[in-house]
């Protein structure tokens, strides 16, 4: 109800009225202000329920998306993973390894004008935020809720990449893009900016498989950071967007377009002058990728033997990710000549066995023959050589296609080669007519013959194997090895890996043994039939040599030199075997031979490096040598972690000079044999090559001392010698041992590849002696009697040592006389021509 007032005359009346009955008055109405406290507080509260719930809900998101962050200590310590390097031994690279290609770069080595253009090309503000860029984030997050494409934006700042590389994970979510934001606060806090960006100049990836921008600059242009022009900097800063986007074969448009945004960015922020940028639009996009490959150099076999090495010595991790710089041995021009002298003995000995016939043919040469050869796997170290098919044949010649190359995205080249094989480039399969070699499809291989622009010989890849190592004799340096015809082919290395009979060869550490025992150059063994019990149940064993002649009483220059393996048992027998094999263990050549006789023919196994080893330390004085592929490496720091030299100088690393006496270098090797000895054993390998192999080294105007080995059913053929400079050995022999032919022997098939190596490796350098040791004695003898002899009757010098000269009347007659059905070494003495065992 409401109160209603009357006014009567003099009084006034006041009456309560219903509210009901007032049909006219207005509606009450609740105070607008009081409604807006209750609404404000109810929103407020709600507000902070939500912002509290908010809050734990990202704190506990925060939380446990940072649990798997690397702290700041781990940040602090992160390297990332950088390229093993191999050089030679004039510091050229002869092979790369890695999961990433990356070389890492300091940023003060990195010119400016390429920080210029990554600054210009993905975060311009990079020196002025704290490790996140909030506007770019928000304009991205827009575009994201506004956009229905599957890969939504990132507006990543430099620091933001590098932590998603740190992460390892390049997924899409809004989830990695959260601990993307974390571990840059992380990183912004850990690294200064200057360090930041260094990582980030190494570690991003640019395509093609290098990582970081030296690696880039060296895949895609073949040059280092500092010889990039302007454009090649801004193609390289325009790649971290997206490599694949930018490919610069399969996508130039894109890439030039990309390119040239990232100039006009750089123009726009002041680096460069428009000017500039104008020039740099104008430039070609042209890519000049580097290659680095062990077959550049002809060193596959070489490359991968340092590769086991390195991962045996330091791991996997190391070796792949560790950034190693390793200087090897290897001297380049020795190598390609190694290869060129085994090549070329190979190829001589199974020439001359015939054509095999092809193994491979197109069904059918029309159309694009040329995607069809591609096609086909090949052999990549072995050019000059090139695969090739034939198109037609006539009566005189064939017409061939050459495999066509591929480009940098390994596209095959539209261009086809053809070529000619004339009956010169097969004459010497034996066959008259080039149709009775060759038919229409067959796939072959091929040389240039240097006669014509288009002319070509037909090769065929050698069924026989070899390897040729070279080592310095002093040092254990290997400077060149060849495992094998083709490393692309087999990775099987018969340097190190293949256990073969030595034959012959072994017959010097049998005569070192002797020599060390009493006997010397001129002493008197009997050349005669012998047989040796062999014990209960067994039958006797006889030896014999090789030819079945028998020279009677001979000294063991002659022994040696016609490789007389009567003699040599008799020598093992006398000395004892455990003594001969004690030798083998101390030169190397076998750490446990079984001291049976037939041992001391060169039945054990050994490999070709250990038996080269053993021939150098002959040379050497008989000081014991570690042979190495390596010659020292540095850790990513620059710190040395291995040398081979282990010699150390106390007085080498003087500040300044006050006349001190010039330092020595301490030499602790070990004597492995007495320096005498060796010198002997040369001199008896020096007559080995001088008179049983005259033919083969006939006009070699170098000291050479030598020897060949052929096994039982020439399964083996060797040579191993060694010059002042190098020692050398070359072994030839199927993979699964089979006879070579009658008409193998070492002399004939593996001693002319050892001189054709050496006239090509010591080329101008001058020629050098072996050194005499003190103490030796050099006293003219007649060759057959080992009795001393005046000048001018066939005398040789003979080395002695002291106190065991031969008097100078005749030595007295053996003990051993010479069986009654033996004629005199006058009537068994063959021509000089036929010693080649």
């Amino acid at each position: 109800m409401v109160l209603t007032g009357v006014h009567h005359r003099s009084s006034f009346v006041i009456e309560r009225v219903p509210l009901r009955e007032r049909k006219d008055s207005p509606k009450p109405r609740v105070p607008a202000m009081r409604f807006v406290l209750r609404f404000s507080g109810f929103a407020m509260a709600l507000a902070s329920l939500v912002l509290v719930s908010g809050s734990l809900a990202v704190g506990i998101l925060l939380w446990h998306l940072s649990a798997d962050l690397p702290d700041h200590a781990e940040l602090a310590r992160y390297e990332p993973a950088v390229t093993t390097r191999l050089h030679a031994a004039d510091g050229r690279i002869i092979a790369e390894y890695a999961r990433q290609n990356r070389l890492y770069l300091p940023l003060a080595a990195v010119p400016q004008r390429i920080v210029a253009a990554f600054l210009s090309a993905e975060d311009r503000h990079f020196y002025g935020h704290n490790g996140i860029d909030p506007r770019g984030i928000g304009r991205a997050l827009l575009a994201n809720l506004a956009s229905d494409a599957g890969r939504p934006q990132g507006a990543s700042t430099i620091t933001q990449q590098v932590a998603k590389n740190l992460l390892l994970s390049r997924e899409q979510t809004y989830s990695r893009k959260i601990k993307e934001i974390l571990l840059a606060f992380r990183i912004e806090e850990t690294f200064s900016k200057n360090r930041i960006l260094e990582l980030y100049l190494n570690e991003i990836y640019f395509g093609m498989g290098h990582y970081g921008v030296a690696a880039a600059a060296l895949g895609y242009f073949d040059k280092s950071v500092h010889e990039l022009s302007l454009a090649e900097a801004a193609y390289l800063a325009a790649l971290p967007k997206g490599p694949n986007n930018y490919h610069p074969l399969r996508q130039p448009e894109a890439a030039m377009a990309r390119r040239n945004w990232v100039l006009e960015r750089m123009a726009a922020n002041g680096y460069i002058a428009q000017h500039e940028a104008d020039v740099a639009m104008e430039e070609a996009l042209v890519i000049n990728p580097r290659s680095v490959s062990p077959h550049e150099t002809q060193a596959g076999y070489f490359a991968e033997e340092v590769r086991r090495e390195l991962a045996n010595r330091y791991g996997e991790a190391a070796l792949y990710e560790g950034g190693l710089s390793v200087r090897t041995t290897l001297d380049a021009k020795m190598q390609a000549s190694a290869r060129k002298s085994l090549v070329d003995g190979l190829v001589r000995f199974d020439e001359a066995r015939g054509w095999r016939g092809t193994e491979t043919r197109l069904v059918s040469v029309e159309g694009d023959w040329g995607f069809q050869l591609a096609e086909l796997p090949a052999l990549e170290d072995i050019r000059p050589w090139q695969q090739a098919v034939v198109l037609s044949v006539d009566a005189k010649s064939a017409r061939i296609g050459l495999r066509p190359e591929r480009d940098v995205a390994g596209a095959v080249e539209a261009a086809r080669r053809t070529g000619r094989i004339t009956g010169n480039g097969i004459r010497w399969t034996g066959k008259g007519r080039v149709g009775d070699v060759l038919r229409v499809g067959d796939v072959i291989h091929v040389e240039p013959t240097g006669k014509g622009a288009n002319e070509y010989r037909l090769r065929q890849l050698p069924e026989v194997s070899g390897a040729l190592v070279a080592l310095e004799p002093d040092t254990g340096r290997i400077r060149a090895m060849v495992g094998g015809f083709s490393f692309s082919q087999n990775e099987f290395n018969r340097v190190t890996q293949a256990w073969r009979q030595p034959g012959s060869t072994f017959k010097a550490i049998v005569y070192a043994a002797a020599l060390d025992s009493g006997y010397t150059p001129s002493s008197l063994v009997l050349d005669a039939p012998l047989s040796i019990n062999q014990g209960v149940g067994q039958a006797p064993w006889s030896p014999g040599n090789y030819n079945g002649r028998y020279d009677g009483p001979s000294t063991l220059r002659m022994g040696l030199e016609r490789s007389k393996n009567v003699m040599t048992v008799r020598l093992a027998r006398d000395v004892g075997m455990p003594l001969v094999a004690d030798y083998a263990r101390r030169l190397g050549v076998q750490d446990d031979l079984p001291p049976l006789l037939a041992m001391a023919l060169g039945s054990g196994e050994t490999t070709v490096l250990r038996m080269t080893t053993a021939y150098a330390m002959f040379v050497n004085g008989g000081r014991y040598i570690r042979p190495t592929l390596i010659e020292h490496i540095q850790d990513r720091h620059g710190e040395t972690i291995f040398r081979h030299d282990r010699r150390s100088c106390s007085g080498c690393s003087a500040s300044s000079w006050r006349n001190q006496n010039v330092p020595r270098l301490a030499d602790k090797v070990e004597q492995v044999i007495d320096p005498l000895t060796a010198y002997q054993v040369t001199s008896l390998l020096e007559g080995v090559v001088e008179r049983t192999l005259p033919r083969v080294f006939s006009g070699f105007d170098r000291p050479l001392a030598g020897k060949t080995g052929t096994t039982n059913d020439a399964k083996d053929l060797w040579f191993v010698g060694s010059t002042p400079e190098l020692a050398v050995g070359v072994f030839l022999g199927y993979d699964r041992p089979r006879s070579l032919g009658t008409s193998a022997y070492g002399s004939g098939h593996a001693a002319p590849i050892v001189r054709a190596f050496l006239e090509r490796a010591l080329a101008g350098k001058p020629r050098t002696a072996f050194r005499v040791p003190a103490g030796i004695k050099l006293i003219p003898v007649n060759p057959y009697t080992g009795g001393r002899s005046g000048p001018g009757s066939g005398a040789i010098l003979e080395a002695f040592k002291p106190g065991t000269e031969p008097p100078i009347a005749e030595p007295p007659a053996i003990a051993d006389a010479m069986p009654a059905d033996v004629p005199s070494r006058e009537a068994y003495s063959p021509p000089r021509s036929t010693y080649f065992q």
